[in-house]
């Protein structure tokens, strides 16, 4: 939970970073009211910080051009939540350089006290995260274009391979970026189609950000056009799913997105409604709890296929062991 004088130190490290930021992303980043950040930037208007108001459309607070905080201080949790981020890259499917990941925790532990760093230090060493083996990874590289290209507005061009095999050169105009379940995608208004499309970024070929810029559709839903795309996009599947431990247990491992968790007298019920009833079987292996599957009866048998994959694969190493020891 942060302390008044954390949400401080963190809304100057905030408009350090960004161009500007309305007063409700703020209160969003820092899990307070709006009226609560008003109050934060007179305290620091009054301490002689020179935060000014940004007026109009996507008006909001920035730092006076060519003012520069001190160099960076982090706390214990700060520096764990930094350091716990990198090492997580693996989770994230991302293809990030090891070299690079390497550098900034080397950065980070430099910085910091002598209690801190050896603590940190032992959690690096001694933390592993594999991350499950599938196909292309999006490029931490491809990730940063993307993203330049959405906050500046500027049309990209690609090579887009669709699911079908079919290989087409698009113009898009780049809204935002999306994580859902074990996919990466970008959603934007693609100029060949004419329309709203979702891509995913294992299936961009090349790349290339343009001089064109655009306007975005200020109406546009990009959770409720995913959902429905996605949803209209595979068959769908109600999913059942009960999970025989407290709802506090299970909450930290479901992510909101993904369906509802509803307290039961035996756990809690997950339910849910996706396409891909193997990426449910995964997940809900990796969750390491034990459940109780309601329905739909494929995704029992989506389990059983996943469950003798595993008695194979143990069945060859057990084979090998025996042969080679």
């Amino acid at each position: 939970m942060y302390n008044p004088t954390t949400r401080l130190l963190t809304i100057l490290e905030l408009l350090q970073a960004h161009p500007s930021l309305s007063g409700d992303a703020l209160a969003r980043r820092l899990e307070v009211e709006p009226r609560s950040v008003r109050r934060y930037i007179t305290m620091l208007q009054d301490m002689g910080m020179p935060i000014e108001a940004v007026r109009g459309p996507g008006g909001g607070y920035q730092l006076r051009p060519g003012f520069k905080l001190p160099p960076l201080m982090f706390s214990e949790a700060e520096a764990a939540a930094i350091v716990l981020g990198l090492l997580g890259t693996t989770w994230l499917e991302i293809d990030q350089s090891v070299v690079a990941v390497q550098g900034a925790l080397a950065k980070v532990l430099r910085v910091l006290p002598m209690r801190a760093r050896e603590r940190l230090g032992a959690m690096s060493a001694h933390l592993v995260l594999a991350a499950e083996e599938q196909g292309e990874k999006p490029s931490a590289a491809l990730l940063l274009d993307l993203s330049e290209a959405i906050q500046l507005r500027r049309r990209v061009a690609m090579h887009y391979r669709s699911n079908r095999g079919e290989l087409t050169q698009r113009t898009v105009e780049p809204y935002s970026l999306a994580g859902w379940w074990r996919h990466w995608y970008l959603v934007g208004y693609c100029c060949l189609r004419r329309g709203y499309r979702l891509f995913r970024l294992d299936r961009i070929q090349s790349l290339e950000l343009l001089a064109d810029t655009f306007q975005r559709a200020d109406d546009f839903d990009l959770e409720v056009y995913m959902q429905a795309l996605l949803s209209a996009s595979t068959p769908q599947y109600q999913i059942r799913v009960e999970f025989l431990a407290p709802l506090p247990t299970v909450q930290p491992k479901v992510p909101p997105a993904y369906g509802t968790l509803t307290e039961t007298a035996n756990g809690a019920l997950f339910q849910s409604e996706y396409g891909d009833l193997a990426d449910v079987a995964r997940f809900l292996v990796s969750r390491n709890l034990p459940y109780v599957v309601h329905g739909p009866p494929e995704l029992r048998a989506e389990l059983r296929r996943l469950a003798a994959q595993i008695m194979q694969s143990i069945g060859e190493a057990s084979s090998t062991n025996a042969h080679t020891g």
